[in-house]
């Protein structure tokens, strides 16, 4: 046996004892994980009430002892306590209603790098147990993946397993993220809605093979009656890891900015962000750049967001939905070859809810997959826990050649599934699985898989699986999407 199986094989059964010896209490029943999660439509239609009810509200999350207590930025390296304030995290939620009698639904938006799907069913909790919201049929928050906010996941702590999350802010983070939906329902006026696209240029950056990714730059648009609001909901696909490594200030990176320049162009204007496919390393042009800190990343953190409210704030053909919303959730069970991810849960480090399986001694991770639609038809939003690789949406794979591991990829893929004219990915949602990889492609370092990143016989580097739940997570995904999308009709 060489070296390096040895090595692969003795860290695998050191995992598995500790999954065995670990008591029941450390593991959850698929009943218990998944009892908030509301599951929408059992079926869809195209029968359109009067008109759309929406509201929007946010609330601050950012802590005021900041320069006191120590709190981790999360995304980059571990043990990088914030020391200052550049702008507020926010939670910013959305109350959708069409009017139909079949219930609302929220869309909500989380500044931060991830948030657990346990930490989300728990302000679900709040939201459902308050009883102030009536027929509400589905909740859906997630993460815009900013690398220069306070760790809500619990990987950036003082070592790489001591938990870098601090109690008292994710209480804070539940209670406001909820005090924000439940007001959004409460702000709710009559209206009507609209959507545009237009694809961006020159303003992303793939930094790992294939180059590709979805440049298109969405608004979807709600216009009050009365004329008292204006909700801009954008989705575009962008690392939001512009204010480099070595930041200490607290910020909600790009989106901040792009927020920030919608909402003083537009009277009565709120805004909220919803990240896309942006596995494979999605992120802004100038990345690199960001990466060595040859520029001011703060100041391109801010010119990035700016040019991309300006994109959005030009976006003038639009077409208007008819009050049409439904969606539908369902559950899924990940199974974790990622024994480093498990071992952190274990360690308390991460608060995913999982189950043991016990005939092979591995362990299962309890997430969620989604599908909305808007109008007739007319958009199609699929709801992914996590950062998809974008050719596993397009299609555009590496071939047998080209890939790692020698093999075509064959899957469901995202964009030939439902018959919405207009469809995309909204990332990161009701939990972070970390990267979510073709599996032709997903090649692990021989002998320290998932510690240290692999090189496969390209040179290239394959960091992305370190932070992957294993290589079957996007089958499990996809499928499960497919089968919710041949059930609505």
């Amino acid at each position: 046996m060489n070296t390096d199986k040895l090595t692969r094989e003795s860290l695998l059964a050191l995992s598995k004892a500790i999954i065995f010896s670990m008591p029941e209490k450390s593991f959850t029943t698929s009943e218990k994980a998944n009892k908030y999660m509301l599951r929408g439509d059992k079926t869809f239609t195209d029968d359109a009430g009067k008109c759309f009810t929406c509201g929007f509200s946010k609330s601050v999350l950012t802590p005021d002892d900041v320069k006191f207590r120590k709190y981790f930025i999360a995304g980059y390296d571990s043990n990088n306590p914030a020391h200052s304030v550049l702008d507020d995290m926010f939670a910013r939620a959305v109350y959708i209603d069409d009017n139909t009698g079949r219930g609302g639904v929220v869309m909500c938006s989380v500044d931060a790098v991830g948030i657990s799907r346990k930490d989300i069913n728990l302000i679900r909790k709040l939201v459902i147990e308050s009883e102030k919201i009536p027929s509400l049929k589905s909740i859906n928050i997630c993460a815009t993946h900013s690398h220069s906010a306070i760790d809500t996941q619990g990987l950036w702590g003082e070592k790489i397993f001591k938990c870098g999350r601090d109690e008292d802010f994710m209480n804070r983070l539940r209670k406001r993220t909820a005090d924000a939906i439940i007001k959004a329902y409460e702000n709710r006026t009559y209206g009507r809605m609209f959507y545009s696209v237009k694809k961006s240029e020159d303003l992303q950056f793939d930094c790992r093979t294939p180059d590709t990714y979805d440049p298109n730059i969405t608004k979807i648009r709600f216009e009050s009656f009365d004329g008292s609001k204006n909700i801009h909901m954008i989705n575009f696909a962008s690392h939001a890891e512009l204010m480099g490594s070595s930041t200490k200030k607290v910020s909600a990176d790009f989106p901040a900015y792009m927020i920030k320049e919608i909402e003083s162009k537009n009277e009565n204007c709120d805004a909220v962000f919803f990240n896309g496919a942006i596995g494979g390393m999605i992120s802004a042009k100038e990345i690199k750049k960001v990466y060595r800190e040859t520029i001011d990343c703060e100041a391109y953190a801010k010119e990035f967001g700016k040019n991309l409210g300006e994109i959005v704030n030009s976006l003038k053909d639009e077409t208007e939905l008819a009050p049409i919303i439904n969606v539908k959730s369902a559950p899924v069970s990940i199974e974790a070859s990622n024994y480093v991810l498990i071992l952190a849960r274990l360690l308390c480090v991460l608060n995913n809810d999982i189950s043991r399986v016990r005939k092979d001694g591995t362990a299962s991770i309890y997430s969620e997959v989604g599908y909305l639609e808007l109008g007739k038809q007319e958009i199609g939003m699929f709801l992914i826990p996590g950062e998809l690789f974008p050719e596993l949406y397009n299609g555009e794979f590496l071939s047998e050649k080209e890939s790692a591991n020698g093999r075509k990829a064959e899957y469901n893929i995202l964009c030939e599934q439902g018959e919405a004219k207009h469809k995309f990915v909204v990332g990161l949602c009701n939990d972070e699985l970390g990267y979510i990889i073709p599996d032709n492609d997903f090649f692990l370092n021989s002998k320290m898989p998932y510690i240290n990143k692999g090189k496969d016989k390209f040179d290239r580097d394959h960091y992305e699986e370190t932070n992957s739940t294993g290589p079957n997570t996007a089958r499990t995904l996809l499928d499960a999407t497919l089968k919710i999308i041949k059930s609505i009709r």
